[in-house]
């Protein structure tokens, strides 16, 4: 039989890969190429940080048996076999053992991503094609029916969402004065699905927005929402094992000064204040 299959890492969340059980051979080897890093990252253990590279990953022997349901001495004895066939190299030490798979782009070819990337980026631009006509038509009906809808309409700079976004503005330019105005309303509107669709508070993302400001590495990473909503969970990991913060709970006031270049904002309509009473009411928090 000719040819490969990619399975995708999100089995393993399925009821179906997580019955407990003993694994097989063929099952651990399987759970050892969905583990590793399908790119290049930085773990905290303790108070050091460790690069692993793309194909690779930290984890401890102890780990391996409690997941696999396996004796410390079979699991030693399997990964030896792997590594004494070429298929992983193993580097170990009294705090860790770092997994490397041999040939991981043999398994998971760049190249095939981005050809399905592209793939799915020219059937987006053709669907769009052929409806971008028939969506401008009915705006423009529309249009003519409600003169309102002729805008989408913008956050109200009260708003939890754009508060946020200036926030990470303000932190920003604290490190950078030139940092370029953005489109804080496309800023805001990341937030908001920070906020109600992946179940983010606020109060735990003002506190990510601070802090990666504050960090010598991360301030040079985190220079938008959507660069902070891709490694919110990892700057979680990190803050709550190098300082110990946890993210508070409660309820907090999100204020900020506006900066006094800008102009003075129109005033809101009354529709517009009243759908985004709505919106802020059906908040999951």
């Amino acid at each position: 039989m000719q040819g490969w299959i990619k399975l995708h890492r999100k089995v393993q969340s399925h009821w179906i890969y997580q019955e407990k059980r003993k694994f097989s051979k063929y099952e651990a080897w399987l759970d050892l190429l969905m583990m590793v890093n399908h790119e290049d990252n930085k773990v905290v253990l303790g108070n050091e940080i460790f690069e692993v590279r793309r194909g690779q990953r930290i984890t401890s022997i102890r780990k391996l048996c409690e997941k696999w349901s396996w004796s410390n001495t079979k699991v030693t004895q399997f990964l030896n076999l792997l590594q004494s066939d070429g298929m992983i190299e193993l580097k170990s030490d009294s705090k860790k053992t770092l997994i490397t798979i041999a040939n991981y782009d043999d398994y998971q070819s760049r190249e095939d991503e981005k050809a399905i990337q592209n793939r799915q980026d020219n059937d987006v631009n053709q669907m769009e094609l052929h409806t971008n006509k028939n969506d401008k038509e009915l705006k423009n009906d529309k249009e003519v029916k409600d003169p309102s809808s002729r805008k989408s309409k913008p956050y109200d700079e009260k708003s939890i969402p754009y508060q946020l976004a200036l926030r990470l503005l303000n932190n920003i330019r604290k490190n950078n004065e030139g940092f370029k105005e953005p489109n804080l309303q496309k800023w805001s509107d990341d937030f908001r699905l920070m906020i109600e669709r992946d179940n983010r508070l606020p109060e735990e993302i003002t506190t990510l927005i601070d802090w990666c400001q504050q960090d010598s590495f991360w301030k040079a990473i985190i220079l938008s929402p959507s660069k902070l909503r891709k490694q919110y969970d990892q700057l979680v990991l990190i803050i709550q094992s190098t300082r110990g913060v946890k993210m508070n709970k409660r309820r907090q006031h999100i204020s900020l000064n506006r900066p006094s270049h800008w102009e003075e904002p129109k005033s809101i309509t009354e529709d517009e204040f009243q759908k985004m009473k709505q919106w802020e009411d059906e908040l999951p928090f």
